[in-house]
């Protein structure tokens, strides 16, 4: 499993943008072909998964992170869209998201294209509260494999993060929960990303990733990453991590 690794968040190095220029493009961004990607180079695992991001949109978001000098929304809506163009390679009808705080909103068949206008519409606002919309998405994905709606290689649950859940034991049931239901490991995976610094929220992915099937969880299903450690490794590298360990 990943561990968090704090470090520097650039989103001009890390993207080719600048903050100041606004929510981002990362249409243009070229892979490296000296480093094959999986996703795209015969990765049928991963390829025909179904994908849903989850976005923190409490209020914490506008903080500004002392770190990196940006408030926690702009790390994040920049982690989205580069979360949601490497999905849409792969899933042209686009993707499951939900915003959360005290409640949540789920749309479905998102672009990339459609990315600003729904963070406009979401301002931040509230508490964080992660398992209720985490619970919806996994009743998604069981209801749609009850019905054969699933796709053959299951789903990857995407959550963004910047702020430590106030619900954080809840957070932890639900996933071993999730994790009993399943037939097989590789059928769902929960991938938690990290953005900005907060060293309780750190701690709190590092216990997702070492203690759940500890207390109880069937398989151990949950992988959480920083930005920064992506900026290390290709994201192909990332998912395949959080669906193969």
């Amino acid at each position: 499993m990943a561990n968090i690794n704090p470090g520097d968040f650039n989103p001009t190095t890390m993207f080719g943008v600048s903050h100041d220029e606004g929510l981002s493009n990362f249409s243009h961004l070229e892979d490296d072909t000296s480093h094959p990607d999986i996703l795209t180079d015969g990765g049928d695992l991963i390829q025909r998964r179904n994908y849903t991001l989850i976005v923190d949109r409490s209020a914490n978001m506008i903080v500004v992170d002392p770190t990196h000098d940006i408030t926690l929304q702009a790390i994040l809506e920049d982690a989205t869209l580069a979360v949601a163009t490497h999905c849409e390679r792969l899933d042209l009808k686009g993707i499951d998201l939900y915003f959360y705080n005290n409640s949540f909103q789920y749309c479905d068949r998102v672009t990339s294209s459609r990315l600003p206008a729904l963070f406009r519409q979401h301002p931040p606002a509230g508490d964080s509260q992660l398992a209720p919309v985490l619970q919806d998405a996994v009743n998604r994905y069981f209801h749609h494999r009850r019905y054969g709606e699933s796709k053959q290689n299951g789903e990857i649950i995407f959550v963004l993060i910047g702020t430590l859940p106030t619900d954080t034991e809840n957070v932890k049931q639900t996933i071993i929960s999730a994790s009993k239901r399943l037939n097989r490991e590789e059928e769902l995976g929960i991938l938690l990303l990290q953005v900005g610094t907060n060293l309780e929220l750190q701690a709190f992915l590092i216990s997702l990733d070492d203690e759940l099937e500890s207390l109880g969880a069937k398989f151990d299903i949950c992988d959480t990453v920083t930005f920064d450690t992506i900026n290390r490794a290709t994201l192909s590298e990332v998912l395949l991590d959080a669906i193969t360990e």
